[in-house]
């Protein structure tokens, strides 16, 4: 097994794989009268294995690369300095949640605070520059801040006691609320916990303002107003420029409710959806035989809208259970702490093998949230339960997350062709994984976690996802976290669980064509072989002859969607 960096040496692409512009005149997508720009000054990665010193582009298209693309220069429209960084294809997020990203810029920035007390100072600014008498909400504050991440409904009363305001914790499956909040979604003493849901309470059994899971955070989202389309359409469209800032131009929304598709459908009529965007929609395990009729009007509508290669919605996504951090990560064995318990199954057994199933009949890719190793377990079961009750097809289902497997299952993934969905940003022992996560897995659990090198070894297709805003939207954070298992202080000094490390060159094709095959869109992206849409992001160093240390702290300097410059620095 090899880790850390690896010396590998690649053709130049100019001798291989140059092609003549007469032969460019035959590729896909170009037109002769499209602009020419040649891309050199630095280097290019064409895909794993192969780089080389340029790229021309014709139009959206790669039209030339190495000597051949150097033998441009004359006649191109344009010659970009890559300013002697290194130019990749664009990075693809598999998992991420745009809009809740795109609407918490819209609220109070809890995001960043380091203590209750700045959290509190957050909620009474906005407050006092926002009167009135409306909800506020702000999202991803860190659970790690409290002991067991259990906060008190009356440290936001402290500063705002006279309106509703809840939080969501930077998992989202678990949100704080103040005593208003509590009041108004009619949650007291005598309110039990719901089915999938957890109410945490004082010892009076009174309600702390924890609300944990589905079941008890709907309880909130039946009263709180509803975000307008236009406040929709203000936060996908921030979502977009803060995923091409950091070098993306494909995502999976990994979490599509009613109506959250058609934000999506007025970007793309406006031109303005700069992120090729696949839609994935939540099934939910309490009344999902209702819900498929409304996924397949959905996914009409957006394929409707009339541009395939910008935006599908082709996805079901499935939670098969919750976080560890909160205990409710589904696991064959118990915690050691929460009572000894095993976690929240999201969805019975049989149930979900069903609904999955279903969704794969209906022609939907699966998506299936799973953290721990009974849900991972219990994903799989569904997966294959729809593989040998359904007509053979070209699925890519999807677990993602994949935080702990047991080892019996870790070769299923490749046998089922199940793409791992990876956060690699995660990746570290930072305080939520010290403070919450070992002290209910322990020691022997703790060190079976993210797994990468296993299931790369065992032929799995590993995809990046971010799970933003949960966490960074940077893939280079992630690739960095994937090299090294260290945190941004470079601890521990030999990195975390080290057997589990991956190369540069791994985590670079995670990012890119791993994402791309999960997408269904490698056909045209993923890669920058001749042909391929000018996707393109450009870093500011070339992460593959770099300390690995020092990946995380490279900047994008610029994204292109179809030869188009998003975004520059």
């Amino acid at each position: 097994m090899l880790h850390g960096r690896r010396q590998q040496i690649f053709p130049d692409l100019g001798a291989v794989q140059g092609v003549t512009m007469s032969q460019t005149s035959m590729l896909s997508g170009v037109d002769r009268d499209d602009p020419l720009r040649v891309y050199r000054g630095g280097r290019v990665w064409v895909r794993r294995g192969v780089m080389t010193s340029a790229v021309a582009v014709r139009g959206a298209v790669v039209a030339a690369l190495g000597r051949t693309a150097e033998g441009l220069v004359d006649e191109a429209d344009e010659v970009v300095d890559l300013r002697s960084g290194l130019l990749l294809p664009a990075f693809g997020d598999g998992h991420c949640h745009p809009i809740f990203g795109g609407l918490e810029a819209q609220g109070p920035d809890v995001a960043h605070a380091t203590s209750v007390s700045r959290i509190q100072h957050a909620l009474r600014d906005w407050a006092d520059s926002h009167p009135g008498g409306d909800w506020i909400f702000a999202a991803s504050y860190d659970p790690a801040l409290v002991e067991g991440g259990s906060f008190d409904a009356r440290w936001i009363d402290e500063v705002v006691p006279d309106r509703p305001v809840w939080l969501r914790a930077h998992d989202y499956h678990t949100a704080w609320c103040n005593t208003k909040a509590l009041a108004l979604a009619g949650i007291t003493a005598d309110t039990p916990d719901p089915p999938l849901g957890r109410i945490d309470r004082r010892e009076d059994g009174s309600p702390k303002g924890t609300l944990r899971e589905w079941g008890a955070v709907d309880l909130l989202l039946k009263v709180a107003p509803e975000p307008s389309r236009e406040a929709l359409d203000r936060a996908l469209r921030t979502a977009c420029e803060e995923q091409n800032g950091c070098g993306v131009t494909w995502m999976q929304d990994a979490w599509v409710d009613g109506g959250m598709h058609l934000p999506y459908c007025d970007l793309l009529s406006r031109g303005e959806l700069s992120v090729r965007s696949n839609l994935a929609f939540r099934a939910d395990s309490r009344y999902w035989r209702g819900q498929f009729d409304g996924f397949r009007r959905a996914r009409q509508e957006v394929r409707d809208a009339g541009d395939a290669g910008l935006l599908d919605a082709r996805t079901v996504k499935f939670f098969a259970d919750g976080v560890i951090e909160s205990g409710t990560g589904a696991m064959l064995d118990p915690y050691v702490d929460a009572g000894g318990g095993r976690g929240m199954e999201v969805w019975d057994h049989d149930e979900l093998a069903r609904a999955v199933t279903v969704a794969d009949s209906l022609g939907f890719q699966v998506h299936i949230h799973a953290i721990g190793d009974r849900a991972v377990r219990n994903a799989l079961d569904a997966i294959e339960a729809a593989t040998l009750n359904n007509p053979g097809w070209d699925r890519r289902p999807v677990i993602t997350h994949v935080q702990l497997v047991d080892s019996v299952d870790v070769e299923r993934f490749a046998d089922l062709g199940v793409i791992a969905n990876i956060e690699s940003f995660w990746i570290q022992r930072d305080p939520v994984m010290v403070r919450l996560t070992e002290p209910r897995l322990g020691e022997a659990r703790s060190r079976r976690q993210y797994a990468l090198a296993d299931l790369r070894e065992a032929g799995v297709m590993l995809s990046h996802g971010s799970d933003w805003p949960i966490s960074s939207n940077n893939p280079v954070q992630a690739i960095g976290r994937a090299v090294t298992r260290k945190t941004d202080r470079g601890l521990p000094q030999g990195g975390w669980i080290p057997e589990e490390r991956i190369t540069v060159e791994d985590a670079i094709d995670m990012a890119t064509r791993g994402s791309a095959v999960q997408g269904f869109t490698e056909g045209f992206r993923g890669t920058l072989d001749v042909g391929r849409h000018a996707d393109m992001v450009l870093l500011e160093r070339d992460i593959t002859s770099i300390p690995p240390e020092d990946i995380a702290r490279t900047p994008v300097l610029g994204t292109w969607l179809d030869g188009s410059n998003v975004f520059r620095r």
